[in-house]
């Protein structure tokens, strides 16, 4: 009998937020200069341990909008509305620090995302939305 490894995914209505990071081929490379791109993953991975999944994904297929983050919702994000926000042009440490903040106060569908976060979020093509198995 044979025992297969499952690979660890959140599952939909996940107990807790995930934040999903893109790092494929414009996300996370020098086509974003100035970023130190393993200091933001850093960053997210230890400031949301415990509060969030944090995830590396290949590309997303937004470019334009490089460094992407999608925050998922936690299940009970999720019942209340919430749905993935996708970010876009998340360069600097100020903004990694509001995507922070904002999960660890409990992400969409239980908080509001600062103020400030509103100048990143965009809505990709349904056809990338579905390549994250989000809606």
């Amino acid at each position: 009998m044979s025992r297969r490894t499952r690979r660890a995914v959140p599952a939909r209505g996940a107990a807790r937020p995930t934040v999903t990071v893109c790092r494929g081929c414009c996300c996370g490379t020098a086509e974003v200069p100035g970023q130190d791109h393993a200091a933001q993953l850093r960053t997210l991975r230890r400031a949301l341990d415990g509060t969030a999944t944090v995830r590396v994904t290949d590309c997303l297929d937004a470019c334009e909008r490089a460094n992407v983050v999608v925050v998922q919702p936690s299940g009970e994000g999720r019942g209340n509305g919430g749905r993935p926000v996708w970010l876009g042009l998340v360069n600097d440490p100020d903004t990694t620090a509001d995507i922070v903040t904002w999960v660890e106060e409990g992400g969409p569908g239980l908080t509001d995302p600062p103020g400030i976060l509103d100048l990143c979020v965009f809505r990709p093509s349904r056809r990338v939305r579905a390549e994250l198995h989000d809606e």
